[in-house]
């Protein structure tokens, strides 16, 4: 459904360049849901619209590409970045974030949702449009009268359900999710959460998620890449990966979630991300690893097979396993 191959993206920041992405290679099949974690800076909502060709001055991408296949995996059919643009909300839409800052203030939410479906798709009256948009609204789990109001007139939970809303009308192949619990309570997190699992699973879509909340991604995604200073650290099956991670990063990261029950003390990630506008040699999330030797410094570590479907960046994995797996692109 989605192949992203080897892109890099960066900020022009006229006199310099933040590297945001680098090198990130992964896929996603139908039907599959893919988290992208990590800290706040690491690139996940950068990668995001790099993939929705959502790319204006001053991001710019400096490699890859992106394929999406609408039309089941047929390869003939394939759309390259450049040209998504044109399937934009049909085969392909984009949930960002922040739902109050997305809609315009001053337009009632009906007209903000048909300016967007009839703009690319002309095939529709206002009136036949609006009794659908009420029916769909309804199974969405908003009143339809939500579509005469204006933003500011719905809470958090429910702009958030009207922006999902208008990503999924269409029932495109592929959703595209920006940290769509943020700000939420978790009552509310935790119904937005099932709503999207339930649509996903009715149009038999495809979805990549970003969330730096590891809950989330443990109750809804199907695979996991774990992004660090720009690059996809370490990608697997998602239980697997919360069972037995195997980059320092990720360890340290799962370690520090607390558990019912559990009264041990928690300990963060010491120090800081570098900064992407001059990253460090070697492995990049060496100057934070306790295990860090010598070599971690200088040589960039290449992904590693560490067990089905699981690969992960360290020159620290084990030589057996890294025998075994061989290396593989992530």
């Amino acid at each position: 459904m989605l192949q992203v191959e080897h892109i890099s993206a960066r900020y022009d920041l006229l006199r310099e360049y933040v590297q945001a992405v680098d090198d990130v290679s992964f896929t996603v099949s139908n039907g599959e849901i893919f988290g992208i974690a990590g800290e706040s800076g690491c690139g996940k909502s950068t990668l995001l619209k790099v993939l929705y060709d959502l790319v204006a001055y001053p991001l710019e991408r400096t490699g890859g590409q992106v394929r999406i296949l609408p039309e089941q995996g047929n390869s003939s059919s394939a759309v390259c970045s450049g040209d998504i643009r044109r399937i934009w909300w049909k085969d392909i839409s984009y949930v960002p974030q922040g739902a109050m800052h997305v809609f315009n203030p001053v337009t009632k939410i009906k007209h903000q949702f048909f300016d967007a479906i009839q703009r690319f798709h002309h095939v529709r009256s206002k009136k036949e449009l609006y009794h659908e948009l009420a029916a769909y609204f309804r199974e969405m789990e908003l009143a339809p009268e939500a579509l005469e109001a204006y933003p500011h007139q719905l809470s958090g939970g429910m702009r958030q359900r009207a922006l999902i809303a208008l990503a999924t009308f269409l029932k495109p192949s592929l959703i595209l999710a920006d940290e769509p619990t943020t700000a939420l309570d978790v009552i509310v997190q935790r119904s937005i959460l099932t709503m999207l699992r339930r649509v996903q699973r009715r149009d038999h879509s495809a979805m990549v998620i970003v969330s730096h909340d590891m809950g989330v991604h443990y109750q809804i995604t199907d695979r996991l890449g774990i992004m660090y200073a720009g690059q996809m650290i370490e990608m697997g099956p998602t239980r697997e990966i919360f069972e037995r991670p195997r980059h320092p990063y990720t360890q340290m990261l799962i370690g520090a979630l607390p558990r019912i029950g559990d009264t041990a003390s928690r300990e963060g990630i010491l120090g800081n991300p570098p900064s992407l506008r001059n990253p460090p040699p070697g492995c990049r999330f060496a100057p934070r690893c306790r295990q860090a030797g010598p070599q971690c410094q200088q040589a960039v570590p290449a992904a590693i097979a560490v067990g089905p479907g699981h690969y992960a960046r360290c020159l620290l994995l084990s030589q057996p396993e890294t025998q075994t797996g061989g290396e593989h692109r992530v």
